[in-house]
């Protein structure tokens, strides 16, 4: 994954409504009611059946670090999907997304001003019709530097051309991120 997505996926978390399960055999039963079976299970942590199977019935009760990861994040990506889902679709249509990043932004500008990049730190609200862009273009698998044009391009409109009352011949690149974090 790259740094929009895993943005997209904290911001995602943080609108749950209540936690997801803590304890392990809750975990693993919670996989087992959306997959169905053990073999499902095992193939998405990548686990035998076998160790599935005593992690349901307590028989194994701490898992390998990385296995604990990998129950976590499956269990995250699958909590609360219609609370996900409102709260995506409410930032689609009506609210948008906030945008909170240090990066590099680099210029191209008219002769005559700077185009050298410098990294800032920005907190913009974009309008929804970036957020609809930018989900589904989660959705249909885009890479990181799909999602990084729109996230760039919503930024360049909004904050740099201040929605087209300046700098209207500006395009912005947007590199090195340090860090992002997206909201709605």
């Amino acid at each position: 994954m790259g740094d929009i997505e895993d943005a997209i996926d904290r911001a995602d978390r943080e609108v749950f409504t209540r936690e997801p399960p803590k304890a392990l055999k809750a975990r693993i039963n919670f996989l087992m009611g959306r997959l169905k079976t053990t073999k499902a299970v095992a193939q998405e942590l990548g686990v035998s059946q076998r160790s599935v199977e005593r992690y349901r019935t307590g028989e194994r009760k701490t898992p390998p670090r990385a296995i604990a990861d990998r129950i976590e994040a499956a269990v995250r990506s699958r909590w609360q999907p219609l609370v996900r889902n409102r709260r995506r679709k409410q930032a689609a249509d009506r609210t948008g997304i906030t945008v909170e990043t240090r990066a590099r932004f680099g210029y191209t500008a008219p002769v005559g001003t700077t185009d050298d990049g410098r990294m800032r730190r920005l907190t913009v609200h974009l309008p929804a019709a970036y957020a609809q862009r930018l989900f589904d273009a989660q959705q249909r698998g885009a890479g990181d530097r799909e999602l990084r044009a729109i996230v760039a391009e919503g930024l360049q409109e909004t904050y740099f051309k201040d929605g087209g009352t300046r700098a209207d011949r500006l395009e912005v690149e947007f590199t090195d991120i340090d860090y992002i974090d997206v909201s709605y």
